[in-house]
């Protein structure tokens, strides 16, 4: 009979709960799936190293964030920045000096029951996928993932500056997209 921890049934075990937790961080069923085989792959060859400190499915969790980690930050560097800086979509939202072009607008529901709420979420995804590349993977990295500033700066080698710049930028792009397909009227019941 077959033991918890062995990595013969490592994906049955915990694949689906591996899978989910790539997915709510990726948004993206091909990667997600690509990270879980790196993330049993790695296991598999450092098994000899686990000291059993923690649950498997705590130590399979922590390999898969690093390799999230390490795949975000891949993404950033094979970005082209002018063509980012050029395709921003943020630009539109301010006047040249910095001030809103338009302000926004009170939101009335209640947070913690739109977490909830499924339609939302979907609502939600799809305004993060339409950010430009590199605050898309700042802003899942710190706002999603919840990694610490000092971590994100220094996996996507930029300043803390620019950091505040980029989820500035994601977080008003974000906003916009959410009053137009989500407070705007535009879901459907």
């Amino acid at each position: 009979m077959a033991q918890p921890d062995d990595p013969q049934q490592w994906l049955n075990a915990h694949g689906d709960y591996l899978y989910r937790y790539a997915m709510s961080r990726m948004h993206d069923s091909e990667i997600a799936q690509d990270l879980i085989q790196e993330t049993l792959l790695a296991a598999w060859r450092g098994y000899d190293n686990f000291a059993g400190q923690s649950t498997i499915r705590t130590w399979l969790v922590g390999i898969l964030k690093h390799k999230i980690i390490d795949h975000i930050r891949k993404e950033i560097r094979g970005r082209d920045l002018n063509d980012v800086a050029g395709s921003d979509p943020t630009s539109a939202y301010f006047n040249q000096d910095g001030s809103w072009s338009e302000s926004p607008h009170a939101w009335r529901d209640n947070p913690e029951a739109l977490l909830n709420n499924e339609q939302f979420q979907q609502t939600l995804q799809s305004c993060v996928k339409k950010l430009p590349a590199k605050q898309r993977v700042v802003f899942q990295m710190r706002d999603i993932v919840g990694e610490e500033s000092e971590a994100v700066c220094k996996q996507c080698e930029i300043t803390t500056t620019n950091l505040h710049v980029l989820l500035h930028r994601a977080r008003m792009a974000l906003r916009k997209c959410l009053e137009t397909h989500w407070f705007g009227g535009e879901r459907s019941s």
